[in-house]
């Protein structure tokens, strides 16, 4: 793609991003407890001046206004974090909890936690059932990990199931793990639910961005901001027809035998269900090129984001996953400010940029302006032609050799 051919960026505000994140990590959104964040959020897209509408659960749509209605687009990231719940309230005055979200009990052990009750908010500790080395010696080293095998120390004068029951707790009460986040000098970021909430910052400063510097965009676009992406669920609700195109933002996996860098936006090619839109996909790598933006491509194989989710809904849209690179997901993730400007500036750049198809206005039409991903001309693939079998063959050995 021909760098002269696009607008240039506007500036990131770093100092936005930063304080976005940090506001956001202040506020506990496991799934199904997510309405603070929402407020929160909502807010945020008042103060930079970009109208929204909730939905009836809290997914939110705000529209920056482009020249042309059609063929819109979307932009996706969600506020929902991983958590747990309280399943089982135990004799011992401790708490069973099962997670909400996919991810492993290794990463809840030690960690610190609130526990939201119908009146009250009480803190507490996720640990091993045999924590205390001093009394269970090398078994705390043996025991197996799994969310079986850990319960939550509730700071409260407990030991009996009564007890807790008294304190006001109950089964299917929330639980959520504290963030912990650090934000070092050398633009390493480390924290609970970077994922998505680092994502949702860079959107929102990208947004900023575009209205700060007056921008006028070609088609109309929709920030989406959804509440169940961590249980496989989220977009489709706040879609609606006359999107064509959807770009998600998410977490980016840094780890052996990835591509994936920190210190850079990842452009997926293909997650666990299949591969993304071919000429979207590869419209941000241009606009990437473009830019001057450093980038990966990436295939990530225990993936799913809210594109699936979209396109699982029986939505006929085009979509493209984006993210900023991470180490450690579903964990003590890091990343680096390098890769979050990558995504604010990348997600900019899609937002002013033109769409895919012009023809993607329609939801159907005729193949004039159908989109080619392989020319005619470059369909025919070298074919190194075999000898007749006949030219190099005799029927009868022995006539050969009389002869």
């Amino acid at each position: 793609m021909n760098p002269s051919s696009f607008e240039t960026l506007p500036d990131i505000d770093r100092g936005f991003m930063e304080e976005t994140l940090l506001q956001l990590m202040a506020i506990p959104s496991p799934v199904g407890l997510t309405d603070g964040v929402v407020r929160y959020t909502a807010a945020r897209l008042e103060s930079i001046g970009l109208p929204y509408e909730v939905t009836r659960r809290g997914a939110i749509r705000a529209t920056l206004r482009g020249r042309e209605p059609k063929p819109a687009r979307a932009i996706v990231t969600h506020l929902d974090t991983l958590g747990a719940m309280v399943h089982r309230i135990k004799p011992n005055g401790r708490l069973g909890v099962v997670p909400i979200g996919h991810w492993s009990a290794r990463f809840a052990e030690g960690g610190r936690l609130t526990v939201f009750t119908d009146t009250q908010q009480l803190r507490g500790t996720c640990l091993p059932l045999k924590t205390s080395g001093h009394a269970f010696g090398d078994e705390i080293d043996t025991q197996p990990v799994g969310w079986e095998h850990v319960e939550v120390r509730v700071d409260v004068p407990a030991s009996s199931a009564e007890e807790l029951l008294a304190a006001g707790i109950n089964v299917g009460d929330w639980v959520a793990f504290d963030p912990q986040l650090e934000i070092l000098p050398n633009g390493y970021l480390n924290s609970r639910y970077l994922d998505d909430k680092a994502a949702v910052a860079a959107l929102l400063t990208a947004c900023k961005a575009l209205i700060d510097a007056g921008k006028e965009l070609p088609v109309d676009v929709h920030p989406l901001f959804t509440i169940t992406e961590e249980v496989g669920s989220g977009s489709s609700a706040a879609l609606h027809g006359d999107i064509a195109e959807m770009v998600s933002l998410d977490i980016a996996i840094a780890a052996p035998g990835q591509n994936t860098s920190e210190h850079a936006v990842t452009i997926c090619m293909q997650d666990m269900s299949g591969p993304f839109d071919f000429h979207l996909t590869h419209k941000l790598i241009g606009l990437a090129q473009a830019h001057d933006i450093p980038h990966r491509r990436d295939v990530f194989r225990f993936y799913r984001s809210d594109s699936a989710a979209a396109v699982e809904a029986g939505n006929d849209i085009r979509t493209a996953l984006i993210g900023f690179g991470a180490d450690a997901s579903h964990a003590q993730e890091r990343t680096h400010w390098d890769a979050l400007d990558g995504l604010a500036r990348l997600s900019a750049a899609y937002m002013q940029s033109d769409p895919v198809a012009r023809r993607d206005r329609r939801s159907m039409g005729t193949l004039e302006g159908f989109t080619e991903q392989i020319p005619p001309g470059e369909m025919q693939v070298p074919v190194t032609s075999l000898p007749d079998p006949e030219q190099f063959l005799d029927a009868d050995p022995t006539a050969a050799k009389a002869g």
